[in-house]
């Protein structure tokens, strides 16, 4: 791994591609590279010069720190009313035979399973159900709330978000703000696809747009709470609409500082519209984490989500530019899994997370949503760690 500036400086210096050169010299002098240069490293590029910059920008920002946190995931339904080509994982309110419906009881019995161990936060995502609206959802996190009030609900997407809002007739500001106050912490990075409407409107076109996308974690933002933002690539979109995606995603961070992590989602092709879309290769999928931790300066993390990549794939992001695996997540998420992710059962014990991390000679580091530090796992052996409880 490289992280000493001279040597990143020499890597820079022998390039013979002079406009590659300037663009090293850019990041390494931490100026903001632009949209044409964003382009220009993707195609350009080697994977070898993209992971040497990448990873020294991780370095210079993270040292060997590698975030992962203690959650479980709730996915409340399955049932859509939206009809995303990509999409593996919903099932449309016509054909709801075939989906999963979860009530306040149900989910707040998932909840209670993880009494007495110290997961921090709760993930609640699922497909948009015209059943559950407004009020269902401020009950589902009053109930939460009281009965582990040091949980972090970590919930919704603007898909949903939108659709909630719209069918309770209320601004995304008011809707923002009852939700938070019922207990509604921050907001995962979900449902943003591609921003781009040439692509957007082929792949998802009933469903929120980029522009509402967007206001919604503003919203979320002036209110205190934190967010993520995603990409999901490797389908039909082209190196142009990845950088006009980050570029959006840039910008608003430029205005709020709302957002902790990007997180690059790899599309899967499996039991969807798009299945005849090739997947993108591991090649691929480095270049799209090393480029966002370039473009995407005033993101302080980039995520890794190792479910969709598989524990190897993900071990090798951090190399690239990733500082953070995610967490320990539980085999009730589906989203990925029913698209073929390498993971059909995720799920990691701390244990097994530090030693995927420490495999790589990075330092696990335990982190809450908002990434506060809880555990430093550096100069903590695994053999302690199996053997203590507490710990796992």
């Amino acid at each position: 791994m490289i992280s000493s500036h001279n040597d990143i400086q020499r890597i820079v210096d022998l390039t013979t591609n002079q406009d590659l050169k300037k663009i090293g010299q850019k990041i390494l002098h931490k100026e903001r590279i632009s949209f044409d240069d964003g382009i220009y490293l993707f195609e350009n590029a080697s994977l070898a010069y993209l992971g040497a910059l990448a990873n020294w920008k991780r370095e210079s920002m993270h040292g060997n720190k590698t975030y992962f946190n203690r959650n479980f995931h709730i996915e409340p339904t399955n049932v859509c009313v939206f009809s995303c080509k990509f999409c593996s994982y919903s099932r449309l309110y016509a054909h709801k035979e075939e989906g999963w419906e979860l009530s306040i009881d149900d989910m707040l019995n998932i909840v209670k399973k993880y009494d007495g161990q110290p997961v921090t936060e709760v993930h609640i995502v699922g497909g948009v159900h015209p059943k559950m609206n407004l009020q269902f959802f401020v009950e589902l996190f009053k109930a939460i709330k009281a009965h582990r009030p040091e949980l972090h609900i970590k919930a919704f997407t603007p898909v949903e978000l939108d659709y909630i809002f719209r069918k309770a007739n209320v601004s995304i500001e008011e809707g923002m703000k009852i939700l938070h106050e019922a207990g509604h912490d921050s907001l995962p990075g979900g449902g943003a696809e591609i921003f781009h409407p040439e692509i957007r409107e082929k792949i998802c076109a009933d469903k929120v747009n980029a522009e509402g996308w967007l206001a919604i974690h503003k919203a979320a933002h002036k209110l205190g709470m934190h967010s993520n933002a995603t990409i999901l690539y490797g389908h039909i979109e082209e190196y142009k609409h990845r950088v006009d995606h980050m570029e959006r995603l840039r910008e608003l961070q430029d205005e709020t500082g709302g957002f902790n992590t990007f997180i690059p989602l790899k599309f899967r092709n499996k039991d969807n519209d798009m299945s005849y879309v090739n997947e993108s290769s591991v090649i691929e999928d480095m270049k799209m984490y090393a480029v966002a931790r370039l473009y995407m300066d005033n993101f302080p993390h980039i995520k890794a989500y190792w479910p969709m990549l598989g524990r190897q794939n993900a071990q090798l992001t951090l190399s690239f530019g990733v500082n953070d695996l995610d967490g320990t997540i539980d085999d009730t998420t589906k989203i990925y899994s029913m698209a073929g992710s390498e993971e059909q059962n995720p799920a990691m014990s701390t244990t097994q997370l530090v030693s995927l991390i420490k495999q790589v000679n990075r330092e696990p580091v335990e982190r809450d949503t908002v990434y506060n530090i809880i555990k430093d796992y550096s100069n903590i052996e695994l053999e302690e760690m199996e053997a203590n409880p507490l710990l796992n």
